[in-house]
């Protein structure tokens, strides 16, 4: 059975930061792309960051980049998101998901929003609370 589970969410004041965990088990993150998405209240859910199976392309949302970073390490079959110079607008429930490789665009395709490729990721975990207090 397919479990994903995040952690590491958590109250911080604006500048602080934290470290997101996602641990996988019951597939083989070889074969998956990984993905960190948001969703704040009152808003739709949004792409914030992904990692190719093997750590070759990463994405972040504009919003993040430079502040936040993705790793993954799957030997032991987690995912992380360190979160630097944390906002208020940060705020949000944060979501690890993972898209099977065989679904994921060519190699020759730049993804620019992964908002709008949400409908590929098929495992998602319940989601960690990340709330930065101005």
């Amino acid at each position: 059975q397919v479990q994903v589970v995040e952690s590491g969410g958590g109250l911080v004041e604006a500048g602080g930061s934290l470290r997101l965990s996602c641990i996988v088990s019951g597939l083989l993150l070889d074969d998956y792309t990984m993905a960190w998405f948001r969703q704040g209240p009152g808003k739709p859910r949004e792409g914030v960051s992904f990692m190719t199976s093997r750590g070759r392309t990463t994405y972040y949302l504009d919003s993040v980049r430079g502040r936040f970073t993705i790793s993954r390490d799957n030997a032991k079959n987690t995912v992380y998101l360190q979160m630097s110079s944390l906002k208020p607008e940060d705020t949000a429930m944060y979501y690890c998901a993972a898209a099977p490789i065989i679904l994921w665009p060519e190699e020759a395709t730049t993804i620019t929003n992964l908002t709008e490729w949400i409908g590929v990721f098929s495992y998602w975990g319940q989601g960690t609370q990340v709330t930065v207090s101005s």
